[in-house]
């Protein structure tokens, strides 16, 4: 089997008939908001290689490999625009306006954004605020690490087995705390899997409004840190026990449900699986 696995590796140059391919024109003065995945370089589509490849600049977010950023065409300006719970961060207004100003002045604008642009990720306000402007762009999606990110840690997102609906929410709003339009009581008979976005700070206090609204202190409750990466880390909890755990490491994605349980078979990214630098 090994050696049937061997002849079919990728030979030298395969890529080369991409070159042949009628890749849509990434015109000056235009926006390109493109999802780079959750983490993993090798997770970005051929169209955002294909705008990497062509950009004049790249205001580009914090959870963005540098390996990724690395595949930019050698002139290509790039301009950090990460934003970071509790750190110092640029004002999402600020952003929009770079993203115009650039365009405007006849560059080509890769807006790279982790995982993907419309997930959670601000980029239907960028993508807003550009239409106002009348400014052209292209939305490249990506992989959300909601679901690609679980699947590097073994976790299918849905089973039929176990659920045939799932939540996501994002843990913090615009003033970084704990959402309040969210109706947890809602949200805790809504699925039996929730997927939460940016939630590591507020853990205790989610899972508090999460039990008190009816949800089992005894469900399973997974933490996937660093996705898709070589130092990702995943620890396995319960609901109930969750809110006591400290220092953990983020950037992560939080689930909670039956899901979890199907990593005792499908955990797959292990041992030398991780040596490979895109995933």
């Amino acid at each position: 089997m090994f050696g049937w696995v061997r002849r079919l590796r990728r030979p030298k140059g395969a890529f080369a008939a991409l070159d042949g391919l009628d890749f849509p024109e990434f015109e000056p003065g235009t926006v390109w908001l493109v999802g780079a995945g959750p983490g993993a370089p090798g997770l970005l589509s051929l169209l955002g290689y294909h705008a990497l490849s062509r950009a004049d600049v790249i205001v580009y977010d914090a959870l963005v490999s540098q390996k990724l950023i690395d595949l930019a065409a050698p002139g290509a300006e790039r301009v950090f625009a990460g934003k970071r719970g509790g750190k110092p961060s640029p004002r999402q207004a600020d952003i929009s306006l770079e993203l115009i100003a650039r365009a405007r002045a006849g560059q080509r604008v890769l807006r790279l954004k982790g995982g993907d642009p419309y997930m959670f990720g601000r980029g239907g306000e960028e993508a807003g605020a550009l239409a106002r402007e009348g400014i052209g762009f292209r939305v490249v999606p990506g992989i959300s690490s909601g679901l690609g990110g679980l699947a590097y840690a073994g976790i299918p997102v849905t089973h039929r087995d176990t659920n045939q609906a799932v939540l996501f929410l994002t843990g913090h709003d615009e003033s970084g705390t704990v959402p309040q339009a969210v109706d947890w009581e809602a949200v805790a008979r809504a699925a039996p899997v929730v997927v939460m976005f940016m939630a590591v700070k507020h853990l205790g206090s989610i899972t508090g409004k999460l039990l008190a609204a009816g949800r089992d202190p005894g469900e399973r409750l997974a933490i996937v840190a660093h996705a898709a990466l070589p130092e990702q880390q995943v620890i396995e909890t319960t609901l109930g026990a969750a809110g006591g755990l400290a220092d953990l490491p983020t950037p992560a994605i939080v689930v909670l449900g039956p899901v979890s349980a199907y990593r005792e078979t499908l955990d797959w990214y292990t041992g030398p699986l991780r040596s490979n630098p895109l995933g």
